[in-house]
């Protein structure tokens, strides 16, 4: 799959799925840049795969501009843009408070409308490009005691389907993937018990892996993708269908 010599923007880059989403992407020859609100773990990254990191907070519109304006200083164009910052507060409906709430659908959701409008813009003006937004599995079906994190998920489905009908007149392709449970340190303080339920209630039998993910990303970025537009792709090893 070719995305050689293509300028990728990851957020959330920093660990978890988007580390190694952006390791993916630096074996195939991308010029590849995390944006993590992390400085510490993005410096660590960038170090570790020579790629560049820069400082964001995805909630908040003027540091996005700054990110953006960035990349046009040094790189003049984007290519690709991989929405994969993400947060959970999880909490049953009649507990969750207001910081909660806001905390969630201010990174999941207002990030992807902040990163995607200023993506947007440059993609039509070049007349090419591409933005995958990360859904979830708890965006198709729900989740008991996520009424925050499945709600910004949702709402990124249906981002994804109106950008993909609107941009795509423009040359700009757009999809979404919806991981379902996979290894990295937002499962960590699952109980094993409901860990080993989701093994069980999934057809594969296993979680997911964060390579799983990241080659996700990596086909609908790619050429091989040309014609794939407004999707929605589930990589949970079948479990929306248990």
């Amino acid at each position: 799959m070719n995305v050689k010599n293509k300028i990728v923007v990851i957020t959330g880059g920093a660990r978890g799925i988007g580390k190694q989403t952006a390791e993916v992407f630096k074996a195939k020859d991308a010029k590849v840049i995390i944006a993590d609100y992390d400085e510490e773990n993005g410096e660590k990254t960038a170090s570790d795969l020579n790629i560049e990191f820069i400082r964001v907070d995805v909630s908040d519109q003027n540091s996005v501009k700054n990110l953006f304006s960035k990349i046009d200083e040094k790189y003049g164009q984007l290519d690709v843009l991989i929405n994969n910052a993400g947060t959970t507060a999880d909490g049953f409906l009649v507990k969750m408070d207001e910081d909660a709430w806001d905390k969630v659908i201010d990174v999941n959701l207002k990030g992807v409308f902040n990163c995607g409008k200023e993506a947007a813009k440059r993609m039509m003006n070049k007349g090419e490009g591409v933005i995958i937004n990360t859904a979830s599995v708890v965006g198709l079906y729900g989740n008991v005691g996520q009424t925050n994190y499945a709600a910004s998920k949702f709402g990124v489905i249906g981002l994804t389907k109106t950008w993909s009908k609107e941009l795509a007149p423009k040359g700009v392709r757009v999809n979404a993937v919806a991981p379902g449970f996979v290894e990295t340190e937002m499962l960590d303080s699952v109980p094993d018990k409901i860990l080993d339920d989701i093994r069980n209630k999934t057809p594969l039998k296993r979680l997911g892996k964060t390579e799983d993910i990241a080659n996700a990303y990596l086909y609908l970025a790619s050429e091989e993708a040309s014609f794939v537009n407004g999707n929605v792709l589930s990589v949970d090893g079948g479990l929306v269908l248990g």
